[in-house]
Parts: C-alpha cells; sequence; structure tokens
C-alpha cells in the first residue's frame, strides 16, 4: 500500500466517522447509544475546534462538520505532499 492510499483511506474513514455521527444527530436517542457515544468520543474533539468559531446559522444550522471534512481533505493533501516530498529526497 502507497503513502498516499494510506493517508486518504484514514481521511476517508474518519470523513465517514463524521458524517455517520451527524447523522446520528437526527435520530431520537441515537447519540446515547453504543455507536454514538464511540463517534462522540472520537469526532467530537476535531469537531469541537470548529463549533467555536462557526456559529450555527439561524440557531439550528450547524455547518461546522461541512469546514471539519474539508478542513481534513486540505490536511490530508498537504500531509501527503510532505510525506512525498521527505521520501523523494532519499
Amino acid at each position: 500500500m502507497s503513502v498516499y492510499s494510506l493517508i486518504m483511506n484514514i481521511q476517508n474513514i474518519y470523513s465517514f466517522m463524521i458524517i455517520g455521527y451527524v447523522l446520528l444527530s437526527w435520530l431520537p436517542n441515537a447519540r446515547e447509544s453504543f455507536i454514538g457515544v464511540w463517534l462522540g468520543k472520537l469526532v467530537e474533539p476535531y469537531l469541537g475546534i470548529f463549533r467555536r468559531f462557526i456559529p450555527p446559522i439561524g440557531g439550528m444550522l450547524d455547518i461546522s462538520p461541512i469546514i471539519a471534512i474539508f478542513a481534513l481533505r486540505f490536511i490530508a493533501y498537504g500531509l501527503y505532499a510532505v510525506v512525498d516530498f521527505i521520501l523523494n529526497m532519499f
């Protein structure tokens, strides 16, 4: 497995975890389930960074997961570029 596919697979898995956590928020008591608590422990610290700076639109619509997924994608591409640069030096 190449470094690129490893970085992108990790990014994709975490993005799907964020999407799953957001979808659980639409179901009553789903976040209190085992999966909801588990996803919350993994995703909420990352989403909290964006929620501090991006207030909900109209008091209800939280767009921070969308921004978080875009930022995660940029981080993955940046990480790949750095790793690729380091590996090509040697």
